[in-house]
């Protein structure tokens, strides 16, 4: 195995990391379900939720690897899973299919089977937010779910996709406490109706703090009884070091680079252990947080590069230790990876708009580089006055071919942000998080409600609303696609379905909003997220700065391209009728090799800088944008949109028939906003003047994926390209932007020889996976992206 890290302790530490297998963990699931069956009823529910955090921590197994200098896991050990019952309570036969499927795959120990069956099932099977969910949605919900119009975030997990306060760099729990204690004691009662529900929201978040005190505590008394039997004198200072740095925190500030990185991996560990957040939770702009401790270590020589460095390394295999919690069904196909999304912001601007590029964000650099992991996702955030040094230094990174760093525009950004409602001052301070979305770093709960699936709505605007994969009535009965004369009542009655299947969509995400913030509220993450201690409310239920929903359009080159083969072919050119394009598609283009080689090869195709095909795609993101953004969620605030796809792009062509620009049924859609693959065909200048052509500014993030072969961007002229696409494209508003550089005769040697290329990494959508734990669908999407060149 390839040995990567700066030292012995990081290359060891690393190869624990990659090679440990991933494990289902009960303890967490054992110790919430005695807290409940001691509390429930006598607690209000957001004291039982701090409870519930607090008896976890207070008595779960501490874990201290040998030569760790950041101490802490989720579960027992490296790679261990909890469960999250109270979310969704896994059946027997799960857990069985976790453990043997072949890929994404979690050991389960023999005995917790029949825990899972004795204990956990009879306990929480009625009690979990998924089955609260499914009991409250409409049969119409239920439909278009299973058939793939839609998946549902909150099916399977908490509330996710945010980043925490600046403030736990500047205040230690204890701070926190007090805060809290001032909100309660400023409570009227005589006068404000939700003074009680605020008093018990407090209340769970004062637990929440005695709860990551008491696991810091924990570990500061556990570092020392290490110490006391180890007989190397440098491990020995090591461990008293680690002690004396969790005396300090998360009671108290942060006051060294240690403790910084130290602080933010015990509030780390406190939201995911929480909840099952798994759609991340970030450090945002990490260097803009440590570079005040990294600053003054080096001033008073106590931090040196090489020791900031080691840091920085240890926390990376910290992020790579925690695998995604397992997921089952729908949600593992939308979704299928063990990352867990967290994603750090590197660059960009400092909050007054000066350069953000500091001595911290080129070490991070310097340790994506060295450790390529997984975990953590690191971007850079490029702005008009990043140094032309560290875009360079992040493509030369980016060129060596495993999908990181990602490439985000820090103006395009600062204006999303705005144009949602925040002020400069937010703005500036926000990023993205997860895979590509934007959000407003510490003052905002922006939650990703499910994917949407643009091109199988165009499949039923076809066939009268009719689900021919399900056998079910999912849409409107406006009439089949040979009963519209023109092109323009074909997209009429397109866009009437797509009004009708949101609302169904948004209907039940409101229904969920309303079920997580009464049953399932988060007062760690409350603590940590802005206002909602003055508020009194849970991050959950509205008591943050701003509340904002995300739906995710998925396959947007996918639906381009079929609604402009259809007009070219159909409607303009009359290349062949209505009839016998439906009669192709039934037949998944068996015996009608002529239709499939028109709409394939000589129609109009997005992601070539061709406005025939780009106008329609503006026209299908400008209705699906305009359809959802501003609708008024639950907790006062709306949802928005943004486009990305996991890997969803994947089951919602699984579940598709063949399309009208030549896709074969079962096969992927498009990724994000990328062009379907091989339709590109103008060089990567071409794609991004095609993206730019959608409104960027109006969304939460867009997702672009390019490929090129390693000869493309050798050499510093091939950096200095893959540095200009860059710029070009974030000059045109664009929003983000990711590289796979790789041939295409390695990924299929890959996918025949996968113990070969064991160390294989590959960017899929917003985040990088190895190539072998990849579905074959997904391998094959990603080996027929476009390989792109500048010549």
């Amino acid at each position: 195995m390839e040995k990567r890290g700066m030292n012995e302790r990081i290359q060891a530490l690393r190869e624990l990391s990659v090679s440990t297998q991933p494990h289902i963990d009960l303890e967490r699931a054992k110790s919430e379900t005695e807290t409940y069956k001691k509390y429930e009823g006598t607690l209000s529910v957001p004291e039982l939720r701090g409870q519930v955090l607090y008896d976890y921590f207070a008595t779960k197994t501490l874990y201290i690897g040998e030569g760790e200098l950041i101490v802490g896991e989720k579960g027992d050990a490296p790679q261990a899973a909890p469960t999250f019952p109270e979310l969704c309570c896994h059946t027997v036969e799960d857990m069985h299919v976790m453990n043997d499927r072949d890929l994404i795959n979690f050991s389960v120990k023999e005995e917790d089977y029949g825990y899972q069956e004795d204990v956990i099932i009879p306990y929480w099977e009625r009690r979990s937010i998924r089955s609260k969910i499914i009991a409250n949605m409409t049969q119409e919900w239920r439909d278009c779910y299973e058939a793939g119009i839609f998946t549902e975030f909150m099916e399977q997990r908490g509330p996710g996709h945010t980043v925490g306060s600046v403030k736990i760099y500047e205040k230690g729990f204890l701070d926190y406490k007090e805060e809290i204690q001032k909100s309660i004691d400023s409570l009227d009662f005589i006068n404000d109706t939700e003074a009680y529900d605020k008093r018990n929201q407090l209340r769970g978040m004062a637990k929440s703090c005695d709860a990551i005190m008491v696991l810091g505590k924990r570990y500061a008394e556990y570092a020392r009884e290490l110490a006391a039997k180890e007989t190397n004198e440098k491990r020995k200072e090591e461990l008293l070091q680690i002690a004396a740095n969790c005396d300090v925190v998360p009671a108290h500030k942060p006051e060294t680079f240690w403790q910084a990185i130290q602080m933010y991996w015990f509030v780390h560990l406190g939201v995911t252990s929480e909840l099952n957040p798994w759609d991340a939770y970030s450090p945002g702009r990490l260097d803009q947080h440590l570079n005040p401790f990294y600053k003054k270590g080096k001033e008073d020589g106590s931090l040196n590069d090489e020791k900031a460095l080691e840091l920085l390394e240890c926390l990376w295999v910290k992020f790579n230790n925690q695998p995604a919690p397992p997921k089952v069904g729908i949600t593992l196909k939308e979704s299928s990876t063990y990352t867990d999304f967290a994603n750090i912001n590197t660059g960009g601007i400092t909050p007054d708009g000066e350069n953000g590029v500091n001595g911290v964000s080129y070490l991070i650099l310097d340790c994506m580089d060295e450790m390529k992991l997984l975990q953590p996702s690191s971007n850079v955030q490029i702005s008009k006055k990043t140094p032309q040094k560290f875009l360079k230094r992040a493509c030369e990174i980016s060129r060596k071919g495993w999908g990181q760093p990602a490439f985000y525009n820090t103006e395009a950004i600062i204006q999303e942000l705005l144009n949602a409602g925040k002020s400069l001052e937010d703005a500036r301070r926000g990023g993205t998080s997860g895979c590509v979305e934007t959000g407003a770093f510490g003052n905002e709960a922006y939650i990703l409600t499910g994917y949407f699936n643009i091109p199988k709505v165009f499949e039923l605007t076809l066939n009268n609303g009719f689900d021919k994969m399900t056998g079910k009535q999912l849409g409107l009965k406006l009439g089949y696609g040979t009963d519209f004369k023109t092109y323009d009542e074909l997209f009429e009655a397109f866009q009437k379905q797509m009004k009708y299947l949101i609302d169904i969509k948004i209907e039940g995400s409101n229904v969920i909003e309303k079920i997580y913030a009464e049953h399932m509220p988060a007062p760690f993450l409350s603590i940590i997220t802005n206002d909602c201690i003055t508020n009194g409310k849970d991050y959950n239920a509205g008591g943050a700065r701003y509340n904002t929903k995300y739906l995710q359009g998925v396959g947007i080159g996918t639906i381009t391209d079929c609604l402009a083969a259809v007009k070219y072919n159909v409607y303009d050119e009359k290349n062949f009728t209505m009839e016998e394009l439906l009669a192709a598609l039934d037949a998944n283009f068996e015996g009608y090799e002529r239709i499939l080689n028109q709409v394939k090869n000589h129609s109009p195709k997005y992601g070539n800088d061709d406005d025939y095909a780009d106008d329609i795609m503006k026209s299908v993101f400008g209705f699906y944008q305009k359809e959802v953004t501003g609708r008024k969620n639950m907790v006062g605030g709306t949802y928005r949109v943004n486009m990305l796809p996991t890997t969803c792009h994947v089951y919602f062509g699984d579940v598709m028939m063949a399309s009208a620009n030549g896709r074969l049924a079962h096969v992927p859609v498009s990724e994000g906003i990328s062009p379907e693959k091989g339709a590109d065909v103008n060089g990567p200048t071409a794609v991004i003047k095609s993206c730019a052509k959608m409104d960027h500014l109006q969304t939460g993030g867009t997702l672009l994926n390019q490929k090129f072969t390693p000869g493309v961007v050798a050499g510093e002229e091939g950096l200095d390209q893959m540095a200009n696409l860059v710029r070009a494209y974030f000059n045109m508003d664009g929003h983000h932007i990711q590289f796979n550089v790789i041939d295409r005769e390695t990924l299929i040697a890959a996918q025949k020889n996968p113990e070969e290329y064991k160390d294989l990494i590959v960017r899929v959508a917003g985040y990088s996976d190895h190539f072998r734990n990849l579905s074959k669908a997904l391998q094959d999407e990603i080996i027929n992206r476009t390989e792109q060149s500048f010549c």
